[in-house]
């Protein structure tokens, strides 16, 4: 089925997307009209950016070609697109224009107003000496998008991409993309209107399919394309226009693919069934469709089993909120398609939630040296016994922070930096460790708390809501399997809710486990046992925050895993103020063991710099001195650890 030109498999990269790279601003409040909106949900938008993000997540080597603007939102896009696995060196920066937004909303039915904000937008900004013909030629396939076919300036570059494109065996596809507000045919307000007769459009789009490999539309786009108001002749003209696949793309009803040759009827391509589902959100479905339908494409894949890739990928992002965060990873598409049947609310099904959770985003496989500074109460504790003010917690975590962030700058190339630190007395420290690319989680537990409590409250939603956006949720519980039935089940109902919130808001956790043994033994099977009953009760961290283990129990927590969460991003070893010899024998017995990400340490850092600090026994410098000495050398001991034989923790 696939041509020369999609075969050339020792080319750098998959796909190359040209076109539309936006920022989308989701209104939060479903069902009712945009003028209501009161808050808004940031997410990665533009067809071609979407594509380019869904071809990644189906495990192809996508990148983008496009502008952005010289402002925050740019630089958002920019990111957004990199931490999805896309090659963005061909994501340049203008310097005149602004990144293009779109404000959306979700209204009743398959209502979804919404406003394009694109006058003169970078995107729009592309010319033809933005096109290097060799970077072209590195792909498989250029995918481009009609929009930018309706202007001259951006249109010359396409046409160089795309000639480009033939000379060097490159496929094109061509996403027809049309929207008649791009094409100043409606009003700004009238963003959702999906069809204007147009023959200037007709006409544009009639010159480039001759350079086509591929031709996607919906029902709507075919007939603009075609230039026809009879789809069966439209799909006809484009056919006599080029000499590539046509695929018509038909919603709910699925999709017909339509090969080289002539077409006498629409029953002529080959169906694909479209998946019944519980439509929440129209917008996106067609970038999705295509991303799978190019996962399938391009990894072999018959017409049909393309087409059905398609389908279910558009499926599963109808049924969701947004564009590009609702398109599924390739682990969660086949999971979806092989369930018989599959379900028709995908954006409540729990397997699928927690397969697009652990399956989209990428995390560092890098071991992860974080150094914990969110203690709240052993500070309040230890500026009361030094007679300071509370204030001079949040000073000497800023000393922490300066002092972390010097040794991070530093760290070997093996291994990766990382910060614990709270709100409520390191704000500032918080603010110095913003942007450093660093892993950094905020707690949320009352100190000490059992059962555990939040800080804030009841309001924990909100209290989400104010962490920066890409900070982890860490959250502690004292938690033990034998524990009275009462307090086991506070416990575990106040995990349940903060878990629920971190899904509703595509935050990450990290659940740290401290069994105690002042009531009930702990032995190897403990922490196994309280992690099965979290997993049991639909609780998936993202990492895990636990105690030193015994071999053994490290292996009888790793099949706990096996059997419960494979996709686990891994366990940090946490240090309870332990001495050297005692974190070097526990990194020792944990180096080896399956999942462990690395280590979780605090106050065997931070703690006798501290005391001596708020004592008036060290200076500023001098505790950022011995803060950043002693940093240091814990990672030094995780890497020696994790370069011996595994042995047993004594």
């Amino acid at each position: 089925m696939a041509t020369e030109k999609t075969s050339a498999q020792n080319r750098p990269l998959d796909v190359i997307c040209l076109g539309r790279a936006a920022v989308d601003l989701y209104g939060q409040q479903v069902g009712g009209r945009l003028e209501d909106m009161r808050s808004f949900a940031k997410y990665l938008g533009g067809s071609s950016a979407n594509l380019a993000a869904g071809l990644a997540r189906m495990g192809l080597r996508s990148a983008m070609l496009a502008r952005v603007g010289d402002e925050q939102m740019g630089r958002f896009v920019r990111e957004a697109l990199a931490s999805e696995g896309v090659d963005v060196s061909h994501v340049t920066t203008d310097p005149d224009r602004l990144t293009a937004l779109v404000i959306l909303g979700i209204g009743a039915g398959e209502d979804v107003p919404h406003i394009f904000y694109r006058e003169r937008c970078a995107d729009m900004g592309l010319v033809a000496d933005d096109i290097d013909p060799e970077f072209i030629g590195s792909a498989r396939m250029l995918s481009i998008t009609g929009t930018h076919l309706s202007t001259p300036t951006t249109r010359a570059a396409v046409l160089k991409a795309m000639t480009s494109a033939r000379e060097r065996g490159t496929a094109v596809t061509l996403d027809i993309d049309y929207r008649p507000v791009l094409w100043g045919l409606v009003a700004a307000g009238d963003g959702a209107n999906r069809y204007q007769e147009c023959a200037e459009a007709s006409e544009v789009l009639a010159d480039v399919l001759p350079l086509c490999d591929m031709v996607v539309g919906t029902e709507e786009e075919i007939r603009i394309a075609g230039g026809q108001d009879n789809l069966l002749a439209a799909v006809q003209r484009v056919r006599e226009l080029s000499e590539g696949w046509i695929v018509l793309k038909r919603g709910a009803d699925g999709c017909v693919v339509f090969a080289p040759g002539p077409v006498r009827s629409l029953d002529d391509g080959t169906l694909a069934p479209g998946n019944p589902v519980e439509v929440f959100n129209t917008l996106g479905a067609g970038d999705a469709f295509l991303s799978g339908f190019l996962g399938g494409w391009l990894t072999g894949k018959n017409p049909a089993g393309c087409g059905a890739m398609g389908n279910a990928c558009g499926a599963l992002v109808v049924a969701r909120h947004g564009c590009t965060p609702a398109i599924p990873s390739r682990v969660e598409l086949d999971a979806f398609m092989h369930r018989d049947p599959p379900p028709r609310v995908p954006r409540l099904d729990p397997e699928l939630i927690q397969l697009h959770r652990a399956t989209t985003w990428h995390d560092d496989p890098r071991p992860l040296c974080v150094l914990a500074f969110d203690h709240r109460s052993q500070f309040i504790e230890l500026a009361n016994e030094t007679g300071q003010p509370h204030t001079h917690i949040d000073r000497f975590k800023s000393l922490v922070a300066e002092a972390a962030l010097e040794v991070v700058a530093d760290l070997p190339a093996d291994v990766r930096g990382g910060f614990i630190i709270d709100q409520r007395f390191g704000a500032t420290a918080m603010g110095r460790l913003a942007g450093t690319g660093a892993w950094t989680a905020c707690p949320v537990e009352t100190p000490g708390s059992r059962p555990l409590a939040f800080e804030a409250g009841a309001d924990m939603g909100q209290q989400l809501l104010g962490l920066p956006p890409l900070n982890v949720v860490k959250c502690l519980v004292f938690y033990h399997p034998d524990d009275p039935l009462d307090l086991r089940l506070a416990q575990e109902e106040k995990v349940q809710d903060l878990y629920a919130e971190i899904c509703a808001q595509d935050r990450r956790l990290v659940l740290e486990v401290i069994c105690p043994a002042n009531q009930h033994p702990v032995d190897d099977s403990t922490l196994p046992r309280a992690m099965r009953r979290f997993y049991n009760l639909g609780v998936h961290p993202d990492w895990w925050k636990v105690e030193p283990q015994s071999t053994t129990g490290w292996d009888a927590v790793a099949r706990v895993i096996d059997d419960c969460d494979p996709h686990c991003k891994g366990i940090v070893l946490l240090g309870l103020d332990a001495p050297e010899d005692q974190l070097r024998e526990g990194f020792r017995a944990a180096s080896g063991a399956p999942y462990m990400k690395g280590f979780a340490v605090g106050r065997s850092i931070f703690g006798q710099p501290a005391r001596a600090w708020f004592a008036g026994e060290l200076d500023d410098a001098g505790a950022r001195a011995d803060i950043a000495r002693r940093y240091r050398r814990m990672v030094e001991l995780w890497r020696q650890a994790a370069g011996e034989p595994r042995g047993a923790f004594s």
